[in-house]
């Protein structure tokens, strides 16, 4: 009997987070970013600026919001030391989100998604050099922040 009612339980849960998931990102990408990282926060400050379809959300992937969305696509949440990106029901990290996401950004920066001819193992290589590296070279912050409020729908709670 417990466990059917928790069964209908998850279920419910698991209707109510589709709606509210698929109405809050109104069929754009998310990018799921270490949000105590200054190199990460830079990036996503980046990418706001230059996503003129404005097609991309956010969350930091210490958010709750992340840890739900990972777990409802399956996706193992490990460590934070990769970028995340969800495009619709298929999930992609490292180098290989940061250039999907340069693709689609302005002209100039999309040509960076050229890189994608080199084999996934070595671009990531680099990536993991960096991402181990991040905190020590461009520092660390306490907390996440919200980077401007003009962007503040672009992100998700």
């Amino acid at each position: 009997m417990f466990f059917e009612h928790f069964q209908l339980y998850m279920y419910i849960l698991k209707v109510f987070f589709n709606f509210v998931y698929m109405n809050q990102t109104k069929n754009k990408s998310i990018v799921l970013f270490d949000g105590l990282c200054n190199l990460c926060n830079s990036s996503v400050r980046f990418i706001l600026k230059h996503d003129k379809k404005e097609q991309y959300s956010f969350a930091s992937l210490q958010s709750d919001a992340s840890t739900k969305l990972l777990l409802h696509l399956n996706y193992k949440k490990d460590d934070l030391n990769s970028i995340v990106l969800i495009e619709g029901v298929k999930v992609y990290n490292k180098s290989t989100a940061v250039l999907r996401i340069a693709k689609e950004l302005r002209p100039l920066w999309n040509c960076s998604y050229l890189f994608i001819i080199i084999p996934e193992f070595i671009r990531d290589s680099i990536y993991d050099f960096i991402a181990k590296n991040r905190y020590k070279w461009f520092g660390k912050r306490k907390a996440c922040q919200i980077h401007n409020l003009k962007y503040k729908d672009r992100f998700i709670n």
